[in-house]
């Protein structure tokens, strides 16, 4: 036995030791049914584990099984996601479910090379599914795993680059244990999550830190190093809530959106230096506009918006001219109590929150 397997030996099980030591009581923890294994991890992607457990629970209520989900109105699934952000997550669920149940007898695959037919389904979480569910030998690499691989074994490499990937995959296939890949892979996980965080790592309680590279280098907060920054985009968006007596104008997010299947009002859209440019609503009669007076941002991986809303409202003698403007433009009218059955995106439902809708 080599000096580089009997190392790989040691971290992966002083690694498993500390999971069994210091478990987390998840619902989809123990279980080997593809089906919840494959919803978590959906749900957990861009999304820490205090945010998407509520989630979780709500898609498992209102789909036990991958053919209530398959036969789910999408715009029903789209609202059970609202506030979740990464809204193609919600529509590849739907599609991914859709596929297993109707072309594949509503049974999962099996190995990892087909878990990453699925739609939406990625290495990390094919790896998750195959590892968990079948006891495939496969590790899952994510964020968390490059921090604790690149901490522990010193590694310098761009975890930004295009190289990185495919380095700390062959590196965690090596150190996984072919008897339990499963609970490695879940150690991987919760070690990075829980204790070799992003910033202020607990070192002092590490089972590592004797033969941490990082530590021993004083390099922790060196490492990983990403080099390549995400440029932000700020947009910054006028919204209009167009009103009719109990009618409500919307708007329906199409193919190719951010927020494709969401519902927001109309809106005029500007650059940061430049004049705001106004909605026009042709409607003859009188219309009152009313600026309310709290401004909105969000926050998106690679978006900043920044939003203002305007009451315009509109007299209920005008409401022809208000649906013909309307289909023209291909809004829709809603009357206030059906509101709470759209689709929305957190944005939106922050401001109707405030107005007490």
């Amino acid at each position: 036995m080599n000096h580089k397997t009997t190392e790989y030996q040691a971290f992966s099980h002083q690694i498993i030791s500390w999971y069994k030591e210091n478990p987390r009581d998840l619902p989809w923890r123990g279980t080997q049914n593809p089906y919840k294994i494959w919803l978590s991890e959906i749900i957990l992607q861009q999304t820490r584990v205090a945010q998407g457990l509520p989630y979780y629970y709500a898609f498992v209520e209102a789909y036990p099984t991958v053919k209530d989900l398959a036969l789910a109105p999408e715009e029903e699934v789209l609202r059970l996601w609202q506030g979740l952000g990464y809204y193609s997550r919600a529509r590849n669920l739907h599609a991914c479910a859709k596929n297993i149940w109707f072309d594949m007898g509503g049974v999962f695959p099996k190995t990892y090379d087909d878990l990453l037919k699925l739609k939406g389904v990625g290495s990390y979480t094919a790896s998750a599914i195959a590892s968990f569910a079948y006891g495939e030998v496969k590790a899952v690499v994510d964020g968390n795993v490059f921090r604790v691989l690149a901490r522990y074994f010193g590694i310098e490499t761009d975890i930004a680059s295009s190289k990185a990937k495919k380095e700390f995959e062959t590196l965690a296939n090596q150190i996984i244990p072919e008897d339990q890949p499963g609970e490695f892979n879940q150690a991987m996980m919760d070690f990075g999550a829980r204790l070799c965080t992003p910033k202020n790592p607990n070192c002092e309680f590490c089972p590592l830190k004797t033969s941490c590279f990082a530590l021993t280098h004083s390099m922790v907060s060196d490492l990983p190093v990403k080099i390549n920054k995400v440029k932000i985009r700020e947009r910054h968006f006028h919204y209009y809530v167009i009103t009719c007596g109990e009618k409500w104008v919307w708007k329906k997010r199409t193919s190719g959106d951010i927020w494709e299947g969401l519902h927001d009002f109309p809106q005029s859209e500007s650059m940061a230096d430049q004049q705001d440019k106004v909605l026009e609503i042709p409607l003859k009669k009188s219309k009152q506009l009313k600026p309310f007076p709290k401004n909105y941002r969000h926050i998106l991986s690679h978006q900043r918006l920044n939003a203002v809303f305007s009451k315009v409202e509109i007299e209920e003698d005008n409401l022809a001219d208000l649906e013909n403007w309307c289909a023209t433009e291909g809004f829709l009218l809603v009357e206030e109590k059906q509101i709470e059955y759209l689709a929305k995106p957190k944005l939106i439902v922050n401001f109707l929150n405030d107005q007490g809708i």
